[in-house]
């Protein structure tokens, strides 16, 4: 029997959900199958991918083979790598030892890689909140300027015009005359008496 390593569907429209099982490959997608390995969930940033490590690596050296996305997925997980290093144990190229320290240093790369990449993710997630809160905390101070403007009292300031100031002088100066008038007038009006 053909056996297959494949993902079956699952979740709503627009947001599906997988889960990665050894199947004959004349059943149908979502039909049955002979041993569920592990789940991989899309939707989240990195993907969510749940495998039973050694169940995977035990059909993937009994011949099971997988489908594209089963194959990146199960590489991205490490079973093929695992495999490869096994080959090369039982062709006497590498010793136990050197296949599992291999993995293992593989391994945390891989782990480190990931993390990373969380990371990242995260600190651009808090700087889009941040600049969001900022154009927020602006936009609001506007809003609140201009209310004040629109509700400020209005005051009405009288400007002197240019022509009025120097018309001001010109005045001044005929009151100072008119006095020193009337006394040359009321000298000359004793004198003619």
């Amino acid at each position: 029997m053909a056996t297959k390593i494949r993902l079956q569907r699952f979740g709503k429209k627009g947001k599906p959900f997988f889960h990665v099982v050894v199947a004959d490959s004349r059943s149908p997608r979502d039909g049955k199958f002979i041993e569920r390995l592990g789940s991989y969930n899309p939707n989240t940033n990195p993907a969510t991918i749940d495998l039973n490590f050694d169940k995977t690596l035990d059909w993937v050296n009994k011949g099971a083979e997988p489908t594209d996305t089963a194959r990146a997925i199960l590489s991205y997980k490490g079973v093929l790598y695992k495999k490869h290093l096994e080959g090369g144990v039982k062709k006497g190229a590498l010793t136990a030892e050197q296949a599992d320290a291999k993995f293992a240093e593989w391994l945390g790369a891989k782990d480190g890689r990931i993390e990373g990449k969380k990371d990242s993710l995260t600190k651009s997630k808090e700087e889009v909140k941040k600049a969001a809160l900022a154009a927020e905390a602006k936009k609001n101070a506007d809003r609140a300027a201009a209310l004040a403007i629109k509700n400020a009292p209005v005051e009405e300031v009288v400007e002197e015009t240019p022509e009025e100031v120097e018309e001001a002088p010109v005045a001044e100066a005929a009151t100072e005359e008119a006095p020193a008038a009337e006394a040359t007038a009321e000298e000359s009006k004793e004198e003619n008496a």
